[in-house]
């Protein structure tokens, strides 16, 4: 059965569900114009970007792979949360969630690096501060943390530039001449020991973050929203199957149909910053009563 169009059933499911939990993808930043380097011709200067994400790369490299992720937190710092974001950040917050279903529990687990779902529910509730909910699971890490290779200390880092030595290589298209040798000493350090950083994304040949986590929330899940991604890459496409096998609704919210979308119990295309905003709060903003801090 072809999955269903209905949003006046999708909202019949979404305030029955209690236990609701979200998969996304490079498809939920598109629209705040973050690039996605995955696939084919996903070039950086002249190389392939996708094989400067490995601890390889970085152990025969940092000057380079540095500028590489350097260039994507400036981006990614430039870059607001978009109206899906915005959207999914009111879940966070208990009296909007009860406004959808009261009592309900939501998780958010996303395979974007990018740090604007947090900076979303950090403009949300207005708190620049706001650590990081333990519902928000970011499986792949942020651009803005890292990582000690010293003593392994891990930090959120909103410096910009994270340091003087890479200011400006944001800017270089091409390689060869134009790229620098930034010296070890020069690249990101750590304030506790010194040691050289890295960034604090999961690189390939790296385990996710708290899979046996998000296996148990698939598991009790009894709503599951795939926004922005095919959900045909694992393991973050384990998720939705688990749901359905445990007898959890799927939600599919992206911009074209995939391969899984048949597997699914609701599909709705189109930019998910228009669609994802009307499924949860039927395109209104909803009275918010935030506290601060």
């Amino acid at each position: 059965m072809a999955p269903s169009t209905d949003m006046s059933r999708f909202h019949q499911t979404l305030h029955k569900s209690k236990h609701i939990i979200c998969v996304a993808g490079a498809g939920l930043s598109a629209a705040s114009g973050v690039p996605t380097f995955r696939g084919a011709g996903g070039l950086w200067r002249s190389y392939n970007a996708l094989d400067l994400a490995t601890p390889q790369s970085f152990a025969k490299d940092p000057s380079r792979v540095w500028q590489f992720y350097h260039m994507r937190r400036e981006k990614a710092c430039s870059c607001p949360p978009n109206p899906a974001q915005m959207a999914l950040a009111k879940l966070f917050v208990p009296d909007l969630l009860s406004t959808l279903s009261p009592g309900a529990t939501f998780t958010l687990i996303t395979q974007n690096v990018d740090g604007l779902s947090l900076r979303a529910l950090r403009d949300l509730t207005a708190n620049p501060q706001l650590e990081c909910p333990p519902n928000l699971i970011e499986m792949h890490g942020r651009l803005f943390d890292t990582i000690c290779t010293a003593c392994g200390e891990e930090r959120e880092n909103l410096d910009s530039p994270i340091a003087p030595a890479l200011a400006g290589t944001e800017g270089i298209v091409e390689a060869q001449e134009d790229e620098p040798d930034i010296p070890l000493e020069l690249l990101p350090r750590c304030g506790q020991c010194g040691g050289l950083l890295r960034p604090g994304v999961v690189w390939f040949g790296e385990v996710p973050k708290r899979l046996e986590e998000i296996d148990v929330l698939a598991k009790e899940a009894d709503l599951c929203l795939v926004v922005g991604t095919s959900a045909i890459v694992y393991p973050a496409a384990g998720i939705a199957d688990t749901v359905r096998q445990e007898g959890g609704k799927v939600a599919v919210f992206n911009l074209e149909g995939t391969p899984a979308d048949k597997r699914a119990n609701f599909r709705f295309l189109g930019p998910c910053e228009e669609t994802l905003p009307k499924a949860l709060f039927g395109g209104l903003e909803p009275e918010m009563m935030l506290q601060e801090g």
